[in-house]
């Protein structure tokens, strides 16, 4: 590809709106991971003592662990969210972009 073909991507408004969405979207889950973690933290440094104690239901169990079993999935999930909106919205954003320098 030549620097020319390039600069036509950058300065296509599609390529512009594509980077625009993904990028605030990425902030957004960035974000609100970083919420999820950092309270999980807060609980851990604040209140020990009552993640400490037994989960209801369950003696063997304390409150923090489902919690921590918690973040890690909601960390899944958020990755798969990100991956999704990757592999179809923003996928079918580049393509377009693609044809259009083809044609």
């Amino acid at each position: 590809m030549s620097v020319n073909i390039y600069e036509k991507i950058r300065q296509n408004p599609k390529y512009l709106h594509l980077k625009k969405v993904r990028r605030r979207f990425a902030w957004r889950l960035t974000a609100l991971v970083l919420c999820v973690y950092l309270g999980y933290l807060g609980l851990i440094a604040f209140a020990g003592d009552w993640l400490a104690e037994p989960f209801p239901g369950l003696s063997a169990t304390t409150r923090g662990i489902p919690l921590g079993l918690g973040v890690i999935v909601f960390t899944i999930l958020v990755t798969g969210l990100y991956v999704r909106r990757a592999n179809t919205e923003f996928d079918a954003l580049k393509d377009e972009i693609i044809r259009e320098l083809r044609k």
